[in-house]
């Protein structure tokens, strides 16, 4: 295929020069002549281990070259990459005018370009800058309409400084965002030589993806160094704890607790969160990180409740009570929170979970309970049916099959909100609602 790569930094320079590898023909676009002319005579201008060897290889090809020109590469090319950078602003905002200005020259050159062009950012964008700033740009420049005249995608990179050949050739996926078929058929073909599944999203789906990669690798080294100080300060080896950490492939280092959904709770968590950050400050160690764990726990529960506060509606249905399915431990369960915040503004709540009776409840289990919600025994219903039929908004809380075999028993006009992806939304009879999809 014939691809174009406009900026020629890191992403651009390794990016041209693997495509150029594999075997595709592509212009290398930059303004900046000191970039250029290396790439020109077969030299890498950064450097990255196998970077000059490509870059040499595939310009005695012939396979590679590089221009100041952007019209000059979108008339020879089909496909555009767009590599520059977005830095940030003092503020912490994205600075897009990098790819403002490569948009409006791309868009320029396709106003005369008879041939259908696709247009490709590799960049880091914020969710909503293909709406907002990339479409409307290339349409008023170019004159066309997305989708007839161009078509555009999200297409993430996910290179590390020092690997980046290797990242290129061996990525854990390949996200394609754009809402058009052939967009994505066209972006697919080029990546045909690299083992890795393609995904193809939508276009702000795609952009988000990377932003989330990148905050998970910020949050891990920041986590790790949080437990190397506590370890140093207990006078532990953190290497050592880390090494055995990661083994457990079962929950640590896994998907497990990678989904979506409410507020953790039970005996463990919360408990050994908040004994941590007391032993913190014993040895005046901040940890910033953990201690703001049990305080965004919270607040996935008083978000829930100014949601249902907005839907104006009295009577709440909640289906599940333990802190996890398959369970009948109410202590320290967010569902229990949830409810006592809903009592004291003056809902009327019925509650179901077919997990826990008000009769078999004993010990440090029951008097959590009463002393939480002290009237526990009028509003926990053994009958399902029942409060489905009294309640205008359905909180459907655990993913098991009893929780999800009561969706299709909803009504229409009521509002089922799913806080753990119970059953598909078309199972439910009712209005469904997921938490955060």
């Amino acid at each position: 295929m014939r691809i174009s790569v406009f900026g020629l930094g890191y992403v651009g320079a390794v990016s041209a020069a693997c495509f150029a590898k594999s075997g595709h023909t592509v212009v290398g676009v930059d303004p900046d002549e000191n970039k250029l002319r290396p790439i020109r005579e077969g030299e890498s201008p950064i450097v990255e281990k196998d970077l000059g060897e490509y870059l040499a290889e595939s310009v005695a090809a012939g396979r590679l070259s590089v221009t100041s020109s952007a019209k000059d590469a979108v008339t020879a090319t089909d496909v555009s990459l767009i590599c520059v950078g977005t830095p940030s602003r003092p503020n912490g905002s994205l600075s897009t005018e990098y790819i403002e200005r490569v948009c409006s020259e791309i868009g320029e050159a396709l106003r005369d370009h008879d041939g259908y062009h696709c247009v490709v950012i590799r960049s880091t964008l914020v969710p909503g800058t293909f709406e907002s700033l990339v479409i409307p740009t290339l349409e008023r420049a170019s004159g066309k309409k997305v989708g007839e005249g161009f078509g555009v995608a999200m297409n993430p990179e996910f290179l590390r400084e020092g690997s980046a050949i290797f990242d290129f050739h061996n990525p854990p996926f390949t996200v394609i965002g754009t809402p058009f078929d052939r967009d994505f058929e066209l972006v697919a073909a080029i990546y045909e030589g690299v083992q890795a599944p393609v995904f193809h999203t939508r276009l702000r789906e795609a952009e988000m993806i990377k932003y989330v990669c990148n905050w998970f690798h910020a949050l891990k080294v920041t986590f790790t160094n949080e437990v190397g100080m506590m370890c140093k300060a207990e006078g532990v080896d953190a290497r050592r704890v880390m090494e055995i950490f990661c083994l457990d492939t079962k929950l640590n280092i896994s998907t497990y607790y990678m989904k979506p959904g409410f507020a953790f709770g039970g005996s463990c968590l919360p408990k050994d969160v908040k004994a941590a950050v007391y032993r913190s400050r014993q040895l005046d160690i901040p940890l910033p990180v953990l201690e703001a764990i049990m305080p965004c726990n919270k607040l996935q529960i008083e978000r829930l409740v100014e949601r249902i506060q907005r839907y104006g509606k009295k009577q709440i249905g909640l289906l599940g009570l333990s802190f996890k399915p398959g369970t009948d431990d109410l202590r320290d369960s967010p569902l229990v929170t949830l409810a006592e915040h809903l009592i004291g503004k003056g809902y009327r709540l019925r509650i179901f979970d077919p997990n826990v009776s008000y009769a078999a409840l004993f010990g440090s289990n029951k008097a959590f309970i009463e002393k939480e919600i002290p009237h526990i025994a009028e509003i926990l219903s053994d009958d399902a049916d029942e409060v489905i039929r009294e309640a205008e908004v359905l909180i459907f809380s655990h993913n098991a099959p009893e929780f999800a075999s009561l969706a299709p028993k909803t009504r229409a006009g009521q509002l089922c909100i799913d806080l753990a992806g119970v059953g598909r939304p078309e199972d439910y009879g009712g209005s469904y609602e997921g938490l955060y999809w």
